[in-house]
């Protein structure tokens, strides 16, 4: 009896093994949303459909904030710019006295950011500035072993979207070169992109400032200017999509009215398009922001999402699981 019961036991091990090792989104609620992606997916990796699409054009694009990783209460990349005016505030005291970096240091960040795209433009040059590529990126390395969110108290590479990273992960298995398409900084996403998503710095396309080259110590290095290159956001990312990727993509990703260019264009494609929306709708797991929200604001892009007949996600309704470290 005892020989049964174990054999039994093990069958049953073995069968939700193998269910689980079949559903290639296990995070996903089962539903529309997810249907639509796998229905997709299966219709263009499949020889001989209709929608074939040969592996060299199944490109996809995800924005980053609110869609690969969370962007509340404040984007990441921001609170690692404040941190950076923090520590280089002993070497510039005329900062007290000066905005938007004297609000800053005060912990006002409304007040800082009451200045609009020229006070944060004046922070992120300020913190991202005068310094070489390979500098920056061991002050981003450093920044993300040690600072943890303000809500969770953990890293900011572990609030990414377990349902997300599955996606990433389904659609390379069948044959997707995936791209990140951000508004963040190029450089700053480049420093954790492959670690955490499996994308490698030259599928990595976002905002950058302008650099130059020089000779220092005998060596070729890269010094960053304090000055703006490219807004990867709104209508900068389809130009970036072309002169970057110079693919149409066959699949989009987003959550805000900043990405709702990228979808248009993605979706204006000939033959097979996949269009999805990461609508925040989880203020118990994550947070719930749309149409009024300053940060990831989706107002736009809902209606034109619905209108269209794109997928919707709701990550109340059709994420069993949130972040990795969720039960």
């Amino acid at each position: 009896m005892q020989s049964a019961l174990t054999s039994l036991c093990a069958a049953l091990v073995f069968t939700a093994a193998a269910a689980q090792a079949e559903d290639p989104l296990p995070s996903w609620n089962e539903g529309a949303a997810k249907k639509s992606i796998v229905d997709f997916v299966e219709r263009v990796y499949e020889v001989g459909s209709p929608d074939f699409v040969p592996p060299a054009e199944r490109i996809a694009v995800f924005d980053n904030d609110g869609t690969l990783w969370a962007e509340q209460p404040l984007y990441f990349q921001f609170l690692f710019a404040i941190d950076r005016i923090k520590a280089l505030a002993p070497e510039h005291p005329e900062w007290k006295d000066k905005e938007p970096f004297a609000a800053l240091l005060r912990g006002d960040h409304a007040a800082a950011l009451a200045g609009g795209e020229q006070a944060l433009v004046e922070i992120m040059m300020a913190s991202h500035a005068g310094m070489t590529t390979d500098e920056f990126q061991a002050i981003v390395d450093g920044w993300l072993a040690t600072a943890v969110h303000p809500k969770t108290g953990r890293p900011y590479t572990e609030m990414v979207y377990q349902p997300m990273l599955e996606l990433l992960d389904y659609l390379r298995a069948n044959g997707f070169k995936t791209f990140i398409v951000s508004g963040g900084g190029i450089e700053f996403m480049r420093a954790f992109a492959e670690q955490v998503y499996g994308i490698p710095p030259e599928q990595v396309i976002g905002s950058s400032g302008k650099q130059t080259f020089e000779i220092r110590d005998g060596r070729p290095v890269l010094v960053k200017l304090p000055e703006v290159s490219f807004v990867d956001d709104k209508t900068g990312k389809p130009i970036a999509i072309q002169a970057h990727i110079g693919r149409r993509p066959i699949a989009a990703f987003g959550n805000s009215d900043g990405d709702l260019q990228m979808l248009q264009w993605t979706a204006a494609g000939a033959g097979p398009r996949f269009c999805l929306y990461v609508h925040h709708t989880d203020a118990e797991r994550e947070w719930a922001y749309d149409r009024a929200s300053s940060i990831g604001r989706l107002d736009q892009g809902l209606d034109e999402a619905v209108a269209k007949g794109w997928t919707v996600v709701s990550v109340k309704d059709d994420w069993k699981r949130v972040f990795p470290f969720d039960r």
